[in-house]
């Protein structure tokens, strides 16, 4: 059974978002999809400044598997991406909801946020 905590917001397409203060965000991938992957091998990030409109693809996750890429749960401005996971992208499989946070975004449009999937509304899903 695939870990889902409470306090975060999902997609469909299993990404997370957690609201942390002032308009800003952390965005991620779910144990499920890091799950699914099997060992990251590389994660593609945007850089500083870029800009996306909820649903669009803002990065790439490559394992020993496939390739899948990474949807922007919501319309944001990238404030930083995690640049640890240039190093160490098997963070991706050991702490997906920790370390292996992928960018951190001033969020654009909140209301898209009532949008997303709450934890039962995700695990659901799966």
């Amino acid at each position: 059974m695939s870990n889902v905590p409470a306090e975060l917001h999902y997609t469909k397409d299993h990404e997370w978002i957690k609201v942390v203060a002032d308009g800003t965000a952390v965005i991620g991938i779910t144990d499920h999809a890091q799950a699914a992957l099997g060992d990251v091998t590389f994660v593609d990030l945007p850089k500083v400044g870029a800009l996306f409109n909820h649903g669009d693809v803002f990065g790439t996750v490559e394992s020993v598997k496939a390739a899948s890429d990474l949807y922007s749960p919501i319309s944001c401005e990238v404030l930083e991406a995690n640049s640890g996971l240039n190093n160490s992208p098997d963070l991706v499989n050991r702490e997906p909801y920790g370390g292996a946070w992928m960018i951190k975004v001033k969020v654009k449009n909140p209301a898209e946020l009532a949008s997303l999937l709450d934890a039962a509304g995700y695990a659901a899903t799966l």
